[in-house]
């Protein structure tokens, strides 16, 4: 089992990402394999999957030395640039595209695979979903690891749209992958949503997903059914991992964790949703360095059998939940990060609007562990407290009392 880690106070970040691509010794060649998202609830947002069949073009440009890129000075430093991100430092390495590189499970996955010797080259379009500032700091962080992210702007009249991002996106990323020769194989981030309002505990990947509680869920359960179908037709081999709840340093300013820990340390109330019959909302929270099944899904994705569109056999259709297992209660979250700022919250406890969220989350990870070798070791205690130095060490702030 493989759990790579850059610094164990979570200072540099260390785990997983987003989209996967060749095996090969050679950046010349074309990505054998590609790990592929579109951001997890998260997360981990809104991800450029419709940039990725651009950048195989600029790839096909660069092999070929087109007279575009090799024309000018600044051509050919761009070209140096993408493809020595790209140099394999390990024996069976392999050469990877990590599209929302400049995102929170992004980055991570970036700094891993480049720490254990694989080539790695980053995609991003710095979108505003949360503070870019906070994008362009990881992307300050992989570049000092020699990881070069290319920009890529894309003008989208809703830059929320799920469905711009999780289906035309998706179905773009694998019109280009049906059709290269040779196929890769496609890894992407689905998430835990899609068990919406799925009652049976922990959930596991065989229950029931057709019961969305959310419009970001339902584009999410609608990646499935088309990576389904694309692996079904062109002989795709295609791997979905369903995160749930990922949390850590360099995370996103919109999820809980993050916001309380803010809101805590300014003095403003953090508001806590109770569920149906007043209850309190429990989540299965990941530590970002425990997502190692990303890694896993990575080495053992197998490969795609088509060849220019055409399917030749079958090829592995899989589906992964990576969770901690353990789920915790969202007020019990506030207690520890009480305990590790050293400060009192001030509670705003209302009702859960009907707004798409669930009460709980549970993830039944055995065959993640069978398959993956998938193990889980950070508590919510652990974690937070690696997440609060980061906090406060990036926020520049000089709190006497908060954690040391």
């Amino acid at each position: 089992m493989l759990t790579p880690s850059f610094d164990e106070d979570g200072e540099f970040p260390s785990t997983p990402a987003k989209f996967k691509i060749d095996r090969s010794h050679n950046m010349n060649r074309h990505f054998h394999r590609c790990f592929a998202s579109t951001s997890t609830m998260f997360f981990w947002a809104l991800l450029l999957i419709a940039f990725t069949a651009s950048y195989l073009s600029f790839q096909s440009f660069v092999e070929s030395r087109s007279r575009y890129f090799t024309s000018s000075c600044g051509a050919i430093q761009w070209e140096n640039q993408v493809r020595n991100p790209g140099h394999i430092h390990r024996s069976g390495g392999m050469s990877v595209l990590v599209t929302g590189a400049a995102g929170f499970v992004g980055s991570h996955f970036s700094l891993a695979l480049k720490k254990r010797g694989d080539g790695v080259l980053g995609l991003d379009n710095f979108n505003n979903y949360y503070d870019p500032s906070l994008k362009k700091a990881r992307n300050s962080l992989l570049n000092s690891h020699r990881i070069f992210v290319v920009e890529v702007r894309y003008a989208m009249e809703n830059p929320n749209s799920y469905v711009q991002s999780n289906i035309a996106g998706l179905v773009t990323l694998l019109e280009a992958c049906k059709s290269a020769n040779p196929q890769p194989a496609v890894v992407w981030a689905s998430s835990s949503s899609v068990y919406g309002l799925n009652e049976k505990i922990p959930f596991s990947e065989a229950d029931r997903t057709d019961q969305p509680a959310s419009l970001y869920a339902a584009t999410k359960k609608a990646g499935e059914e088309i990576t389904h179908t694309y692996n079904h037709i062109y002989g795709l081999s295609i791997t979905g991992l369903r995160f749930f709840t990922v949390y850590g340093p360099w995370g996103r300013p919109d999820m809980a964790y993050f916001s309380f820990t803010r809101n805590i340390l300014q003095g403003k109330p953090i508001t806590i949703f109770r569920g149906k019959n007043r209850g309190d909302l429990a989540r299965d929270f990941t530590y970002i360095d425990d997502i190692e099944g990303c890694l896993g899904s990575l080495d053992t994705s197998g490969t795609s059998t088509g060849s220019g569109g055409k399917k030749r056999g079958p090829a592995p259709y899989r589906i992964f939940n990576l969770g901690n297992t353990s789920p915790v209660r969202v007020p019990e979250l506030e207690n520890i990060l009480e305990r590790h700022l050293k400060l009192k919250a001030k509670r705003n406890i209302v009702d859960m609007p009907g707004n798409g969220d669930v009460p709980f989350t549970h993830a039944n990870i055995s065959l993640a562990g069978k398959e993956l070798g998938f193990e889980p070791i950070t508590d919510l205690q652990t974690g937070l407290n690696k997440f609060v130095r980061w906090y406060l060490s990036y926020y520049g702030y000089n709190n006497r009392n908060a954690v040391e």
